[in-house]
C-alpha cells in the first residue's frame, strides 16, 4: 500500500524529539523534524491502531519556534545525531521540560508542573566524545534519521569540541590504516586534555597499524590509540603507556555534568558525618564531592576500570568504601544509609534496588536520571507505597540541558521520606 500524505498541525514535542499532531481520524502522529505550531505536509510511514508515524515532506506554515539548523549534515544528510536543531534554545527548553513533566504525570501519576530547566551556556562545540560507524562505499559517520540503517560520511560535527573535530579530520585522511573489520570508531577527550581513539572491530585478524596511525594523526596533545576486538577488553596499542581508561563512562558535556553533580550533592542537604550511598558511581566524581563535605560513603560501580581510576585518585581514603559490581547484586550487603544519591544508566534501577531503598528507608534520595520514562517508573515504585517499609514523596525536580540540540535531557529528582 503506498504511503498516504496529509496536512498536520504540530502541537508539542514528544520524548525522542518528534513533533506530535493528530490525523483527521483522531490518531496521534509522530513526525521528526517538526516544531510546535508547524502546519506540515506529512507522509504516513507507519500505521498502528492508536497512533501513526510520519515523515515531513514540506512546511505549509512554519511555527514560531523554528530556526535555521546550524549544521549542513542535519539538513543535507538527515543526520540522526541531533533531533531539535531546527528549534531555538528556549523552544528546546520548553519541549524538554514538557517531556519530563509529561512522563511523571502520565507514568508515575504524580501531579507536578514541568520542572525548572537550566540551559547550557554553550550550545555548540561541547561534546568531548563522538562515535562513528562504517557504512557502504567507505562512508564513516552517523546514521540518518529516517533511514537508520544508512550511514553518511561525516565532515565535522558542530556540537563536538574543536579538538574532537580536528582529530577526526586527521583520522579521516588516514583512514586507510583502520582495519577492514572496523565496527565503530570513537574519538574522545579526557579532562586532562589527552586525546583517545578507540578502534572497535568485528572478529578478524589483530590490527597491526596502530603505531603507524599514531605517528600520522598525533598532534600537540597526548594521544592514545586503543584496540577493542569483538567480545574483548580494550587495550592501548600506541601512545601513553598508562593512559586514562578511554572506555569508562564519563559525561560528554563536562561543564553541565559538573553542574548536575553539584546540584545533586547540594540536594542531599548537610552530609557531614552522614552515611551516604553513591550508586552507579562511575569514576568517583560524586564520591569526591561527598568526601570533601566529610560524608562517609559507600560507592558501587560495575566497571572495574572506573573503580580503579576512582581509587587511584583517592588512595587510602578512610571515609569511603568502594564496591565493584552490579548495584542490584550488591545493594543488600551495604550498610544502612542516611542518604542516597543514585545515577543509573538509561534503563533505570532494578526492582531489587528500589526494594532495598524502601526497606532501608534513608531520609533523602537524590535520583539523577538520563531518561524521563524510567525515572517515572522508578518514582512510581518509590512513592506508591506498594512495598513494605518507607514511602517517599517528590520534593524537588530540576532538568538540565546536558545535550543541547538533542532530545536527551538530564533530570535531578529529590525524594524525601514521608
Amino acid at each position: 500500500m503506498p504511503s498516504a500524505e496529509c496536512a498536520v498541525t504540530i502541537d508539542r514535542i514528544a520524548a525522542g524529539g518528534a513533533g506530535v499532531g493528530r490525523l483527521p481520524d483522531g490518531r496521534v502522529i509522530f513526525v521528526p523534524r517538526t516544531a510546535p505550531g508547524d502546519r506540515a505536509l506529512v507522509t504516513i510511514t507507519r500505521r498502528e491502531a492508536r497512533f501513526a508515524r510520519g515523515r515531513l515532506e514540506r512546511l505549509e506554515t512554519p511555527g514560531p519556534d523554528r530556526v535555521a539548523p546550524g549544521c549542513h549534515h542535519y539538513v543535507d544528510d538527515e543526520c540522526g545525531g541531533c533531533q531539535l536543531m531546527h528549534m531555538g534554545a528556549e523552544a528546546q527548553a520548553r519541549a524538554l521540560r514538557g517531556v519530563v513533566g509529561d512522563a511523571l504525570r502520565r507514568i508515575a501519576r504524580i501531579e507536578v508542573d514541568d520542572p525548572e530547566f537550566e540551559l547550557a551556556p554553550d550550545r555548540w562545540e561541547y561534546r568531548t566524545r563522538i562515535s562513528l560507524t562504517p557504512g557502504k562505499r567507505g562512508a564513516l559517520g552517523f546514521h540518518r534519521v529516517h533511514r537508520p540503517s544508512e550511514v553518511f560520511p561525516l565532515t565535522q560535527c558542530p556540537i563536538a569540541a574543536p579538538a574532537v573535530n580536528a582529530l577526526w579530520r586527521r583520522l579521516r585522511d588516514a583512514r586507510r590504516l583502520l582495519p577492514r573489520e572496523l565496527a565503530r570508531l570513537t574519538i574522545r577527550l579526557d579532562r586532562g586534555g589527552g586525546e583517545h581513539v578507540v578502534v572497535e572491530a568485528e572478529p578478524g585478524p589483530v590490527w597491526q597499524k596502530a603505531g603507524e596511525l599514531h605517528r600520522i594523526v598525533a598532534g600537540a596533545a597526548p594521544l592514545t590509540i586503543w584496540w577493542r576486538p569483538s567480545g574483548g577488553a580494550a587495550r592501548a596499542l600506541a601512545g601513553s603507556p598508562s593512559p586514562f581508561p578511554a572506555t569508562v563512562f564519563e559525561q560528554v558535556n563536562p561543564v553541565m555534568g559538573d553542574r548536575v553533580r553539584r546540584h545533586a550533592v547540594r540536594s542531599l542537604g548537610p552530609v557531614a558525618g552522614a552515611r551516604v550511598w553513591d550508586l552507579y558511581a562511575g569514576i568517583g566524581d560524586t564520591t569526591r564531592l561527598l568526601i570533601d563535605l566529610d560524608a562517609r560513603v559507600e560507592s558501587v560501580e560495575i566497571d572495574r576500570r572506573a573503580v580503579e581510576l576512582a581509587a587511584g585518585d583517592q588512595p587510602e581514603e578512610p571515609r569511603v568504601v568502594r564496591h565493584q559490581g552490579a548495584v542490584e547484586d550488591l545493594v543488600e550487603s551495604l550498610g544502612t544509609p542516611d542518604r542516597v544519591i543514585t545515577n543509573p544508566p538509561r534503563e533505570g534501577m532494578d526492582r531489587r534496588v528500589t526494594g532495598a531503598l524502601l526497606e532501608r528507608g534513608p531520609e533523602r534520595i537524590v535520583y539523577v536520571s538520563c531518561d524521563p520514562a524510567t525515572l517515572a517508573r522508578d518514582l512510581t515504585r518509590l512513592t506508591a507505597g506498594v512495598a513494605p517499609g518507607a514511602r517517599y514523596r517528590l520534593a524537588g525536580l530540576v532538568a538540565f540541558d546536558l545535550f543541547p540540540q538533542t532530545a536527551h535531557v538530564e533530570t535531578v529528582a529529590v525524594l524525601e521520606r514521608s
